[in-house]
Protein backbone atom coordinates (compact mmCIF):
# COMPACT_ATOMS: atom_id res chain seq x y z
CA UNK A 1 0.00 0.00 0.00
CA UNK A 2 1.53 3.63 -1.00
CA UNK A 3 1.49 5.79 1.53
CA UNK A 4 1.91 8.79 -0.61
CA UNK A 5 -1.61 7.98 -2.39
CA UNK A 6 -4.08 10.00 -0.95
CA UNK A 7 -7.31 7.28 -2.10
CA UNK A 8 -5.14 4.78 0.11
CA UNK A 9 -7.96 2.76 2.38
CA UNK A 10 -7.90 3.76 6.11
CA UNK A 11 -5.80 6.58 5.65
CA UNK A 12 -6.78 9.53 8.52
CA UNK A 13 -6.84 11.95 5.85
CA UNK A 14 -9.03 9.79 3.40
CA UNK A 15 -13.08 10.38 3.40
CA UNK A 16 -15.31 9.09 1.19
CA UNK A 17 -16.42 11.67 -2.06
CA UNK A 18 -19.80 12.42 -0.04
CA UNK A 19 -18.08 13.50 2.79
CA UNK A 20 -15.52 15.75 0.98
CA UNK A 21 -17.89 18.91 1.41
CA UNK A 22 -18.23 18.77 5.57
CA UNK A 23 -14.48 18.56 5.58
CA UNK A 24 -13.03 21.94 7.82
CA UNK A 25 -9.76 22.85 8.59
CA UNK A 26 -10.33 23.21 12.21
CA UNK A 27 -11.39 20.99 15.05
CA UNK A 28 -13.87 21.47 17.82
CA UNK A 29 -12.05 21.36 21.33
CA UNK A 30 -13.86 18.00 22.29
CA UNK A 31 -12.86 16.85 18.78
CA UNK A 32 -9.01 17.68 19.54
CA UNK A 33 -9.73 15.93 23.42
CA UNK A 34 -11.20 12.61 21.86
CA UNK A 35 -8.41 12.36 19.16
CA UNK A 36 -5.73 13.22 21.79
CA UNK A 37 -6.91 10.64 23.92
CA UNK A 38 -6.55 7.79 21.41
CA UNK A 39 -3.18 8.34 20.18
CA UNK A 40 -2.14 9.48 23.94
CA UNK A 41 -1.58 5.57 25.26
CA UNK A 42 -0.22 5.09 28.31
CA UNK A 43 1.10 8.59 28.91
CA UNK A 44 -0.67 10.80 31.50
CA UNK A 45 -2.02 14.40 30.17
CA UNK A 46 0.99 15.66 32.44
CA UNK A 47 3.67 13.71 30.44
CA UNK A 48 2.09 14.62 26.92
CA UNK A 49 1.85 17.96 27.97
CA UNK A 50 5.49 17.73 28.44
CA UNK A 51 6.34 15.39 25.42
CA UNK A 52 4.34 18.82 23.62
CA UNK A 53 6.54 21.43 24.85
CA UNK A 54 9.86 19.16 24.50
CA UNK A 55 8.78 19.00 20.87
CA UNK A 56 7.92 22.73 20.49
CA UNK A 57 11.63 23.75 22.08
CA UNK A 58 13.08 21.74 19.43
CA UNK A 59 11.36 22.85 17.02
CA UNK A 60 11.94 26.55 18.21
CA UNK A 61 15.72 25.79 18.26
CA UNK A 62 16.29 24.44 15.06
CA UNK A 63 14.39 26.87 12.81
CA UNK A 64 16.03 29.23 14.68
CA UNK A 65 19.30 27.98 14.07
CA UNK A 66 18.32 27.01 10.78
CA UNK A 67 17.31 30.93 9.94
CA UNK A 68 13.40 29.97 9.55
CA UNK A 69 11.02 32.89 9.57
CA UNK A 70 8.65 32.83 12.31
CA UNK A 71 5.89 31.49 9.54
CA UNK A 72 7.86 28.62 9.08
CA UNK A 73 8.81 27.77 12.88
CA UNK A 74 4.97 28.26 13.68
CA UNK A 75 3.66 26.27 11.12
CA UNK A 76 5.89 23.09 11.90
CA UNK A 77 4.65 23.30 15.48
CA UNK A 78 1.10 23.04 14.48
CA UNK A 79 1.89 20.24 11.64
CA UNK A 80 3.70 18.26 15.01
CA UNK A 81 0.48 19.36 17.14
CA UNK A 82 -1.92 17.60 14.35
CA UNK A 83 0.25 14.78 13.28
CA UNK A 84 -0.44 13.56 16.75
CA UNK A 85 -4.45 13.59 16.97
CA UNK A 86 -3.84 10.65 14.52
CA UNK A 87 -0.86 9.12 15.20
CA UNK A 88 0.29 7.46 18.45
CA UNK A 89 3.35 9.21 20.20
CA UNK A 90 4.65 6.23 20.89
CA UNK A 91 5.05 4.56 17.83
CA UNK A 92 7.33 7.30 16.59
CA UNK A 93 10.79 8.97 17.18
CA UNK A 94 10.42 12.42 18.74
CA UNK A 95 13.19 13.83 16.23
CA UNK A 96 11.31 12.43 13.06
CA UNK A 97 8.19 14.23 14.03
CA UNK A 98 9.42 17.31 14.56
CA UNK A 99 11.93 17.61 11.36
CA UNK A 100 9.60 15.70 9.01
CA UNK A 101 7.34 18.81 10.13
CA UNK A 102 9.69 21.84 9.65
CA UNK A 103 10.63 19.95 6.68
CA UNK A 104 6.55 20.63 5.23
CA UNK A 105 6.61 23.75 6.79
CA UNK A 106 9.24 25.20 5.00
CA UNK A 107 7.67 23.48 1.71
CA UNK A 108 4.55 25.65 2.68
CA UNK A 109 5.76 28.96 2.77
CA UNK A 110 8.46 28.25 0.44
CA UNK A 111 11.33 28.60 2.77
CA UNK A 112 12.64 25.31 1.29
CA UNK A 113 15.99 23.12 3.14
CA UNK A 114 16.70 20.12 1.97
CA UNK A 115 16.31 17.13 4.54
CA UNK A 116 20.04 16.56 5.01
CA UNK A 117 20.49 20.57 5.97
CA UNK A 118 17.82 20.43 8.14
CA UNK A 119 19.03 16.87 10.13
CA UNK A 120 22.49 18.64 10.36
CA UNK A 121 21.44 21.61 11.92
CA UNK A 122 19.52 19.33 14.53
CA UNK A 123 22.44 17.78 15.34
CA UNK A 124 24.70 20.67 15.89
CA UNK A 125 21.14 21.37 18.49
CA UNK A 126 20.89 17.47 20.14
CA UNK A 127 24.96 17.14 19.85
CA UNK A 128 26.31 20.77 20.94
CA UNK A 129 29.55 19.15 22.61
CA UNK A 130 29.86 17.17 19.11
CA UNK A 131 29.37 20.80 17.03
CA UNK A 132 31.95 22.05 18.77
CA UNK A 133 34.63 20.42 18.26
CA UNK A 134 33.64 19.93 14.71
CA UNK A 135 36.47 20.63 12.01
CA UNK A 136 33.36 21.61 9.27
CA UNK A 137 33.69 25.49 8.22
CA UNK A 138 29.83 25.24 8.29
CA UNK A 139 29.46 23.80 11.80
CA UNK A 140 28.39 20.80 10.77
CA UNK A 141 28.29 17.61 12.95
CA UNK A 142 30.47 14.93 11.98
CA UNK A 143 28.17 12.40 11.74
CA UNK A 144 28.12 8.64 10.21
CA UNK A 145 26.59 9.20 6.31
CA UNK A 146 24.66 5.59 6.93
CA UNK A 147 23.35 7.33 10.16
CA UNK A 148 22.38 10.36 8.26
CA UNK A 149 21.47 8.60 5.46
CA UNK A 150 19.26 6.07 7.40
CA UNK A 151 17.97 9.41 9.34
CA UNK A 152 16.48 11.05 6.21
CA UNK A 153 14.51 7.99 4.99
CA UNK A 154 12.99 8.48 8.30
CA UNK A 155 12.10 12.02 7.56
CA UNK A 156 10.49 11.22 4.29
CA UNK A 157 8.36 8.26 5.40
CA UNK A 158 7.13 10.76 8.53
CA UNK A 159 6.45 13.66 5.58
CA UNK A 160 4.44 11.15 4.22
CA UNK A 161 2.05 10.61 6.89
CA UNK A 162 2.11 14.83 7.78
CA UNK A 163 0.58 15.50 4.18
CA UNK A 164 -2.23 12.79 4.62
CA UNK A 165 -3.62 14.46 8.33
CA UNK A 166 -2.98 18.01 6.12
CA UNK A 167 -5.39 16.57 3.12
CA UNK A 168 -2.05 17.42 0.94
CA UNK A 169 -3.61 21.23 1.93
CA UNK A 170 -0.84 23.08 1.60
CA UNK A 171 -2.70 26.39 2.48
CA UNK A 172 -1.70 28.14 5.96
CA UNK A 173 -3.17 30.90 8.05
CA UNK A 174 -1.89 32.52 10.64
CA UNK A 175 -2.50 34.64 13.24
CA UNK A 176 0.35 37.38 12.99
CA UNK A 177 -0.88 39.48 10.58
CA UNK A 178 -3.99 39.67 11.93
CA UNK A 179 -2.74 40.71 15.83
CA UNK A 180 -1.41 43.87 13.85
CA UNK A 181 -4.16 44.57 11.96
CA UNK A 182 -6.67 44.02 14.92
CA UNK A 183 -4.10 46.47 17.13
CA UNK A 184 -4.69 48.81 14.73
CA UNK A 185 -8.48 48.54 14.65
CA UNK A 186 -8.78 48.59 18.28
CA UNK A 187 -6.48 51.27 19.04
CA UNK A 188 -3.73 49.66 20.75
CA UNK A 189 0.00 50.85 21.36
CA UNK A 190 3.21 49.35 19.53
CA UNK A 191 4.00 47.70 22.99
CA UNK A 192 0.68 46.11 23.30
CA UNK A 193 0.55 44.86 19.99
CA UNK A 194 3.81 43.27 20.50
CA UNK A 195 3.06 41.74 23.39
CA UNK A 196 0.21 40.17 21.13
CA UNK A 197 2.28 38.66 18.76
CA UNK A 198 4.46 37.19 21.12
CA UNK A 199 1.46 35.69 22.72
CA UNK A 200 0.63 34.63 19.39
CA UNK A 201 4.22 32.81 19.03
CA UNK A 202 3.03 30.51 22.45
CA UNK A 203 -0.13 30.33 20.93
CA UNK A 204 1.30 27.64 18.63
CA UNK A 205 2.50 25.80 21.90
CA UNK A 206 -0.97 24.70 22.46
CA UNK A 207 -3.39 23.11 20.32
CA UNK A 208 -5.44 26.81 19.60
CA UNK A 209 -4.65 27.36 16.12
CA UNK A 210 -6.05 23.48 15.82
CA UNK A 211 -9.66 24.57 16.66
CA UNK A 212 -10.05 28.37 16.22
CA UNK A 213 -9.39 30.28 13.34
CA UNK A 214 -6.81 32.81 12.83
CA UNK A 215 -8.34 36.58 12.96
CA UNK A 216 -10.06 34.45 16.66
CA UNK A 217 -6.59 33.77 18.07
CA UNK A 218 -5.18 37.15 17.23
CA UNK A 219 -8.06 38.45 19.02
CA UNK A 220 -7.90 36.84 22.54
CA UNK A 221 -3.87 37.30 21.98
CA UNK A 222 -4.54 40.95 22.04
CA UNK A 223 -7.61 40.44 24.76
CA UNK A 224 -4.74 38.33 26.86
CA UNK A 225 -2.11 41.53 26.17
CA UNK A 226 -4.56 44.04 27.42
CA UNK A 227 -5.42 41.74 30.17
CA UNK A 228 -1.94 41.38 31.35
CA UNK A 229 -1.14 45.34 30.97
CA UNK A 230 -3.87 46.33 33.02
CA UNK A 231 -4.58 43.77 35.41
CA UNK A 232 -3.54 44.54 39.26
CA UNK A 233 -1.53 47.66 37.30
CA UNK A 234 -2.76 51.57 37.80
CA UNK A 235 -4.21 53.52 35.02
CA UNK A 236 -1.55 54.55 33.24
CA UNK A 237 -1.32 57.88 30.95
CA UNK A 238 -3.24 57.30 27.53
CA UNK A 239 -1.04 57.59 24.51
CA UNK A 240 -2.69 60.47 21.98
CA UNK A 241 -4.94 58.53 19.06
CA UNK A 242 -4.42 55.15 21.34
CA UNK A 243 -6.66 53.30 23.68
CA UNK A 244 -5.63 52.23 27.34
CA UNK A 245 -4.96 48.36 28.54
CA UNK A 246 -7.83 49.10 30.16
CA UNK A 247 -9.84 50.33 27.85
CA UNK A 248 -9.09 47.30 25.13
CA UNK A 249 -9.94 44.70 28.07
CA UNK A 250 -12.98 46.26 29.28
CA UNK A 251 -14.19 45.98 25.63
CA UNK A 252 -13.42 42.55 24.67
CA UNK A 253 -14.53 41.33 27.77
CA UNK A 254 -17.78 41.66 27.29
CA UNK A 255 -20.29 40.95 24.14
CA UNK A 256 -20.70 43.42 21.94
CA UNK A 257 -20.40 45.24 18.28
CA UNK A 258 -16.83 43.62 18.11
CA UNK A 259 -18.03 40.11 18.13
CA UNK A 260 -20.14 40.45 14.79
CA UNK A 261 -17.60 42.88 13.08
CA UNK A 262 -14.69 40.17 13.78
CA UNK A 263 -16.47 37.41 13.46
CA UNK A 264 -15.89 36.27 17.02
CA UNK A 265 -17.88 34.72 20.18
CA UNK A 266 -16.29 36.04 23.70
CA UNK A 267 -16.79 31.76 25.06
CA UNK A 268 -13.78 31.63 22.43
CA UNK A 269 -11.70 34.03 23.24
CA UNK A 270 -11.91 33.21 27.11
CA UNK A 271 -11.29 29.22 25.96
CA UNK A 272 -7.87 30.14 23.84
CA UNK A 273 -6.57 33.21 26.69
CA UNK A 274 -7.46 30.26 29.50
CA UNK A 275 -5.32 27.73 26.84
CA UNK A 276 -2.16 30.21 26.75
CA UNK A 277 -2.49 31.63 30.64
CA UNK A 278 -1.90 27.48 31.46
CA UNK A 279 1.09 27.51 29.24
CA UNK A 280 2.64 30.72 30.62
CA UNK A 281 1.82 29.60 34.33
CA UNK A 282 3.49 26.46 33.63
CA UNK A 283 6.47 28.47 32.67
CA UNK A 284 6.44 30.51 35.41
CA UNK A 285 6.31 27.90 37.46
CA UNK A 286 9.26 25.67 36.46
CA UNK A 287 11.09 27.59 33.89
CA UNK A 288 13.98 25.06 33.69
CA UNK A 289 11.98 21.89 34.36
CA UNK A 290 14.82 19.27 34.95
CA UNK A 291 12.61 16.02 35.78
CA UNK A 292 12.50 12.69 34.26
CA UNK A 293 9.46 11.37 32.27
CA UNK A 294 9.36 8.12 33.56
CA UNK A 295 8.61 9.67 37.26
CA UNK A 296 7.16 13.04 36.53
CA UNK A 297 7.49 14.02 40.21
CA UNK A 298 10.89 12.97 40.87
CA UNK A 299 13.82 15.61 39.98
CA UNK A 300 16.68 14.60 38.07
CA UNK A 301 20.58 15.93 39.09
CA UNK A 302 20.88 14.45 34.94
CA UNK A 303 18.70 16.37 32.08
CA UNK A 304 17.78 14.50 29.56
CA UNK A 305 18.85 16.64 26.20
CA UNK A 306 15.26 16.00 25.54
CA UNK A 307 14.24 18.44 28.53
CA UNK A 308 17.28 20.63 27.58
CA UNK A 309 15.00 21.43 24.32
CA UNK A 310 11.93 22.24 26.20
CA UNK A 311 13.92 24.98 27.61
CA UNK A 312 15.57 26.75 25.09
CA UNK A 313 12.67 29.58 24.57
CA UNK A 314 13.03 29.61 28.84
CA UNK A 315 16.82 31.53 28.80
CA UNK A 316 15.08 34.69 30.53
CA UNK A 317 12.74 34.85 33.69
CA UNK A 318 9.34 34.79 33.48
CA UNK A 319 7.94 37.85 32.76
CA UNK A 320 5.05 37.07 34.65
CA UNK A 321 4.83 36.11 38.08
CA UNK A 322 2.32 32.41 38.78
CA UNK A 323 0.72 33.91 41.19
CA UNK A 324 -0.38 36.47 39.36
CA UNK A 325 -1.48 34.30 36.22
CA UNK A 326 -3.35 32.10 38.73
CA UNK A 327 -5.19 35.08 40.13
CA UNK A 328 -6.15 36.18 36.62
CA UNK A 329 -7.12 32.83 36.34
CA UNK A 330 -9.49 32.77 38.92
CA UNK A 331 -11.10 36.78 37.93
CA UNK A 332 -11.46 35.47 34.31
CA UNK A 333 -13.16 32.14 35.71
CA UNK A 334 -15.17 33.98 38.26
CA UNK A 335 -16.69 36.19 35.42
CA UNK A 336 -16.36 33.95 32.38
CA UNK A 337 -19.30 33.27 29.84
CA UNK A 338 -21.24 29.97 28.99
CA UNK A 339 -18.94 27.78 26.98
CA UNK A 340 -19.68 27.72 23.46
CA UNK A 341 -21.19 24.39 22.15
CA UNK A 342 -19.60 24.08 18.55
CA UNK A 343 -20.88 20.82 16.46
CA UNK A 344 -18.64 18.22 14.44
CA UNK A 345 -18.16 19.28 10.71
CA UNK A 346 -19.62 15.68 10.55
CA UNK A 347 -22.69 15.04 10.41
CA UNK A 348 -24.01 12.85 12.83
CA UNK A 349 -25.55 10.31 10.70
CA UNK A 350 -22.16 9.86 9.27
CA UNK A 351 -20.14 10.71 12.48
CA UNK A 352 -19.75 6.74 12.98
CA UNK A 353 -18.49 5.96 9.91
CA UNK A 354 -16.03 8.33 9.77
CA UNK A 355 -14.87 8.24 13.35
CA UNK A 356 -12.53 5.24 12.28
CA UNK A 357 -11.48 7.67 9.82
CA UNK A 358 -10.46 10.36 12.35
CA UNK A 359 -8.88 8.50 14.89
CA UNK A 360 -5.65 7.43 12.84
CA UNK A 361 -6.33 3.81 11.98
CA UNK A 362 -4.00 4.31 9.51
CA UNK A 363 -2.17 0.57 9.74
CA UNK A 364 -0.93 0.51 6.61
CA UNK A 365 1.08 3.03 6.05
CA UNK A 366 2.35 2.81 9.55
CA UNK A 367 3.45 -1.04 8.55
CA UNK A 368 4.96 1.29 5.46
CA UNK A 369 7.20 3.06 7.88
CA UNK A 370 7.87 0.67 10.39
CA UNK A 371 7.36 -2.84 9.12
CA UNK A 372 9.80 -5.42 6.88
CA UNK A 373 10.19 -4.23 3.26
CA UNK A 374 7.35 -5.16 1.30
CA UNK A 375 5.24 -5.41 4.47
CA UNK A 376 3.13 -2.22 3.95
CA UNK A 377 2.62 -3.57 -0.21
CA UNK A 378 0.85 -7.07 1.45
CA UNK A 379 -2.04 -4.98 2.39
CA UNK A 380 -4.96 -5.41 0.67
Amino acid sequence: MDATNPNTRDSPSQLPASHVKYHLPYFTPTEVEQLSDKQRGKLSVTQEERARQQACGFIEAVGAKIGFPRKTIATAQNLYHRFHLFFPRKDFSFYDVTLAALYVSSKMHDTLKKPREILMVAYAVRFPELAAKSKSVAGEVDMDPATVEHDRQRLLAVERLILETICFNFTSRLPFPYVIKIGRAFGATKKLTKLAWRLAIDSHRTVVNLEYPPHVVALACLYLAALLSSFEQGTSPERPGCNSSHQIAATLGKPGKWEQQFQAHIADLEEIVHAILDLLTAAAQNPLANTSPATPSSPSPHPSRSQHYASLHSQQPAPYKADQLIRLKIVLRESEHERRLRESAVPKELHAETEASLLGRNEGTVRFLFGPPGAADDEP
